[in-house]
């Protein structure tokens, strides 16, 4: 038989059981509290089962709406007094407060039960009353320092564990002066249930963690955060030696972080732009300083080149190419793949012929712009290749 109010075992104990107006000296004995401490993990699964029972017999959504946000406000309501009570001298025994305690905690989890499974009925924008609050931060601070007892041996996921568990040190000590909302306390409850349950194992080589996708899936767009992963980024590709090779470094890790999920209807903090914003605003502005420096070096390697002698400047020694840039980088391209010549890379081919060629056009050729050719050429510049390469088997022929 469904009941008319499932709470009721749970709101006779706190406002009856555990109140101060009602209760007089040590008047629950030992009994009792043991059958208490006994029932109330009970309890809270027979409410969470009778809760979705009850909405999968309703079949409007507003009726829906109204039963969860009943149960919403009514659990609230209940934290409140019980958080209240537990301050009064009465309850100040060890035996009461670790029951009062089981209860906080159950109803915890009942609100976390029905703003997870049920959130698309409830506003979660709402400032969350100071009671609750108060309920919250003090969970939030226990977990933290269980979480930081934890070992964790690999020391990239330790500065970054140490980053984020200072950041939610804060939350908890600290008002930054604006409301907090039950978006907010959801995703941190849901931040440390990730943390709690993170297995410390590196599998990858890539400059981004285990951790790392885990935090950006989260959409952790944590500031703190967000700075430390950009300078692990940039200290990997300061390792390496030429301009050019920071930016194939670059683009790459740019690449990776662009197939990593984050999920932009959760985020940690509100007035920050999405994780994914922030990094993908950086990257772009990073790998234009990069192209900038690169032609930079360039145009002074053609000054270099070019001295003036007698009042006459001499060209740099190039061989000119009838071919255009997309018809040469497929010739280079099919010359490295059929190991006709043999370098470090394809890169290393393109990077030491191409600057030593011109067309009737074009006196200086970028590399990686013929190499990049060579990936999108059309129909028309593979024909013309291919005629240029049967013109060369012919005229050898004739030797």
């Amino acid at each position: 038989m469904i009941k008319i109010y499932p709470l009721e075992w749970l709101d006779s104990l706190i406002l009856q059981t555990f109140n101060p107006k009602n209760t007089t000296g040590n008047i629950i004995s030992a009994s009792d509290l043991s059958l208490i401490s006994e029932n109330i993990s009970e309890e809270s699964n027979k409410i969470q089962v009778q809760l979705k029972n009850e909405v999968y017999s309703l079949r409007k959504k507003r009726e829906i709406r109204l039963l969860i946000r009943k149960y919403h406000s009514t659990l609230i309501f209940l934290l409140d007094n019980v958080i209240e009570n537990r301050n009064n001298d009465l309850f100040q025994g060890s035996g009461v407060s670790v029951i009062i305690d089981g209860i906080i905690n159950s109803l915890d989890e009942l609100l976390f039960f029905v703003e997870t499974r049920f959130s698309n009925y409830l506003n979660l924008d709402e400032r969350v009353p100071i009671t609750y609050l108060i309920v919250a931060r003090k969970e939030l601070e226990l977990k933290v320092d269980k979480i930081r007892g934890k070992k964790i041996s690999n020391g990239i996921h330790g500065n970054v564990m140490e980053i984020v568990l200072a950041v939610l040190y804060k939350l908890v000590k600290f008002d930054r002066g604006y409301k907090i909302t039950y978006r907010q306390i959801l995703y941190q409850k849901e931040l440390l249930k990730n943390l709690e349950s993170f297995n410390d194992f590196e599998n990858t080589l890539s400059v981004y963690s285990s951790f790392d996708v885990l935090l950006i899936g989260l959409n952790f767009n944590c500031l703190e955060y967000v700075n430390s992963l950009i300078s692990r980024i940039l200290s990997d590709v300061d390792n390496q030696e030429s301009t050019a090779e920071r930016m194939t470094k670059l683009l790459w890790h740019f690449k990776e972080f662009r197939q990593l999920y984050s999920n932009d209807k959760i985020m940690f903090e509100p007035s920050q732009q999405n994780i994914k914003e922030i990094l993908n605003n950086w990257f772009k502005h990073e790998i234009a300083y990069l192209k900038k420096g690169m032609e930079f070096t360039q145009e002074s390697k053609t000054d270099s080149v070019t001295k003036p002698v007698g009042g006459i400047i001499l060209e740099e020694n190039k061989i000119e190419c009838i071919l255009s840039t997309d018809q040469m980088g497929l010739i280079l391209r099919a010359t490295d793949e059929s190991r006709i010549v043999k370098a470090r890379s394809m890169s290393q081919v393109f990077k030491t012929i191409v600057p030593h060629l011109s067309t009737p056009f074009k006196k200086d050729l970028s590399y990686q712009s013929v190499r990049s050719k060579s990936y999108n050429a059309e129909e028309r510049d593979k024909e013309i290749a291919i005629q240029t390469l049967e013109k060369i088997i012919k005229k050898i022929k004739t030797y």
